[in-house]
C-alpha cells in the first residue's frame, strides 16, 4: 500500500481538502514534563510517517486551546519504510518513544500481535466507545485476549473513479449511478464493461491503468486474503486470492490495461493525457487523481460505487506503555479519534473516517467534490466502508502483495509473460522475502 508515497502530492479536494506536503524530521525521544512552552504545561510528544495530516488539519492546536496545560509537539519520518522499523526498534528497547505513535494498517497485525503487552489497552481508556468504530477497524487492533492497542484514524473505502467524456465516446453510460450498475455486485461485471469500453474505446485509451490496480480492489474485497485466522499464509490456496489474480490477469491478457505501474512517473501522466477511463480509487486517492490529472479534467471525471466494497489502506494510533504521560496520551488519541475530530479531518484532509459515527456528521454525509462533478463522495465511501467484511490482516501483508503486484502481475501486464509464469515469479519472491 503506497499511501504514504502519495500524502505529500495531494491536491485540495473542494475548498482545502488534502492540502499540504510532507514534513521531514527525526525520530522522537520522548515526553516531558514541566516548562515545554509553559510553565506547569505537560509536553506531549505525536511520532507519524508522512504529512499525516492531524497537524495539517489543525487538530494538535484545537486541542491545546482546549487544553492549556497540554503542549503537542510531532515528529515525522516521510517515509512509512523508514518510520516503521525505528518504531519496532524503540518498542523492543523501551526508549525512544513518543507518547503516541502512528501506525500503518499494513503493519498493524504485527504490532497487535508481537508488541500488544507494551502498548496501553485503549479499548479501556477515557472517552473511548467501540460502538463509535467500524467493526473490522476495531478488530484489526485487538488482540485475541481482548485487548484493543490501536485507535482507528482513517481507511480508505473504494469506489471506481472514471473519466466520463471516455465512456460517452465508447457507447457507455456517464451517469454515476448507471455506471455503477454495469458492475454491481460482481468484478467479472467489470470486467465485461472493460471488454464494452474497449471494443469502441477512444484511440489511445484503456480501459484501466493497470492489472496490479484491479488486482488490490478485488483482494480489498474479501474477508479472507494472504493469511486464515490462524495466521497461517494461505494466499497460495485461497481461492479469492485466486479470483483476483485471474480476474486481473485477464483484464491484462484481454488488453484492456494502459499497462501502467501505479505510483510511477509515467501512471501520473496517465491522469493528464487521458490515458485510461477507469482507475479504482479509494478516498484518499480523489486529491491525487485532482493534482495529476490538472485543470483539465475537471468535470471529466467522476465516481462510481465499486463491484464490492473493499478497503485499500488506513491508519492506527498506539500509546506505548514507556511514555512518561500515558494517562493524558490515551486522552489526546481518543479526542484525536473521536468520530467528531475525524470528520474535520476529512473535511480537511480527505482521510476517511473509520469512525462509523462520523458518517452522519454533515461534514461527511453532505460531502461533494466539486472536480468530480459534484460527485457526493461521503455517500458513497460511507456506503462502502459499511459494507466492507471484518479482514484478516497477516504481518507480511505488505510483502505479501507488494510481490504479486510488482514482481508477478507486472509481468503480465508489461512484459506478456503468461498468468501462471507472472504466479511463479511472484511465488518465489515472496518466498524467499518470507524466508529472510
Amino acid at each position: 500500500m503506497r499511501r504514504t508515497a502519495i500524502l505529500a502530492v495531494v491536491a485540495a479536494l473542494g475548498a482545502g481538502l488534502l492540502a499540504g506536503c510532507a514534513e521531514d524530521g527525526e525520530e522522537p525521544t520522548g515526553s516531558s514534563s514541566g516548562n515545554g512552552g509553559g510553565k506547569g504545561r505537560t509536553t506531549l510528544t505525536v511520532g507519524v510517517f508522512g504529512a499525516f495530516g492531524l497537524k495539517e488539519a489543525g487538530l494538535y492546536e484545537e486541542y491545546m486551546k482546549l487544553h492549556p496545560e497540554i503542549r503537542i509537539e510531532q515528529t515525522s519520518i516521510e517515509r512509512n519504510e523508514n518510520y516503521y522499523p525505528q518504531l519496532l526498534t524503540h518498542l523492543s528497547s523501551g526508549s525512544g518513544l513518543a507518547d503516541i505513535q502512528a501506525v500503518e494498517v499494513n503493519n498493524i497485525a504485527e504490532i497487535t500481535a508481537t508488541q500488544a503487552d507494551r502498548l496501553v489497552d485503549l479499548g479501556k481508556a477515557e472517552d473511548v466507545a467501540k460502538d463509535t468504530f467500524l467493526d473490522w477497524k476495531w478488530s484489526q487492533a485487538t488482540t485475541k485476549d481482548g485487548r484493543t492497542v490501536g485507535l482507528g484514524t482513517d481507511i480508505g473505502p473504494q469506489g471506481i473513479c472514471y473519466r466520463k467524456d471516455l465512456f460517452e465516446k465508447a457507447g457507455l453510460p456517464t451517469d454515476r449511478e448507471a455506471v455503477g450498475e454495469l458492475w454491481a455486485g460482481d468484478w467479472k461485471k467489470f470486467l465485461e464493461a472493460g471488454k464494452k469500453y474497449q471494443a469502441a474505446a477512444p484511440d489511445g485509451t484503456s480501459f484501466v491503468d493497470s492489472a496490479s490496480g484491479v488486482m488490490a480492489a478485488i483482494t480489498g474485497s474479501n474477508e479472507k486474503r494472504f493469511y486464515d485466522e490462524n495466521g497461517e499464509i494461505i494466499y497460495k490456496t485461497n481461492p479469492a486470492v485466486k479470483e483476483a489474480w485471474d480476474t486481473a490477469a485477464e483484464f491484462a491478457t484481454e488488453k484492456l490495461t494502459a499497462r501502467l505501474q501505479q505510483f510511477t512517473p509515467s501512471w501520473d501522466q496517465g491522469f493528464s493525457n487521458g490515458a485510461f477511463a477507469t482507475v479504482s480509487c479509494p478516498a484518499w486517492m480523489l486529491g491525487y487523481i485532482q493534482d495529476k490529472a490538472g485543470d483539465a479534467g475537471k468535470g471529466k471525471w467522476d465516481v462510481a460505487a465499486a463491484p464490492r466494497p473493499s478497503n485499500w489502506g488506513g491508519s492506527f494510533l498506539i500509546v506505548p506503555e514507556a511514555g512518561r504521560n500515558k494517562t493524558e496520551a490515551a486522552k489526546l488519541a481518543a479526542w484525536l479519534t473521536a468520530p467528531e475530530q475525524q470528520a474535520k479531518l476529512f473535511g480537511k484532509r480527505g482521510s476517511f473516517p473509520s469512525a462509523k459515527a462520523a458518517y452522519s456528521l454533515p461534514a461527511v454525509a453532505a460531502a461533494a467534490h466539486p472536480y468530480f462533478g459534484g460527485a457526493p463522495i461521503g455517500r458513497i465511501f460511507s456506503e462502502a466502508a459499511e459494507g466492507v467484511p471484518v479482514q484478516i490482516v497477516g504481518p507480511k501483508d505488505l510483502v505479501i502483495a507488494q510481490n504479486l503486484a510488482d514482481i508477478g502481475m507486472l509481468q503480465v501486464d508489461q512484459k506478456g509473460r503468461t498468468p501462471e509464469q507472472g504466479w511463479d515469479a511472484a511465488t518465489k519472491a515472496i518466498d524467499n522475502a518470507l524466508d529472510q
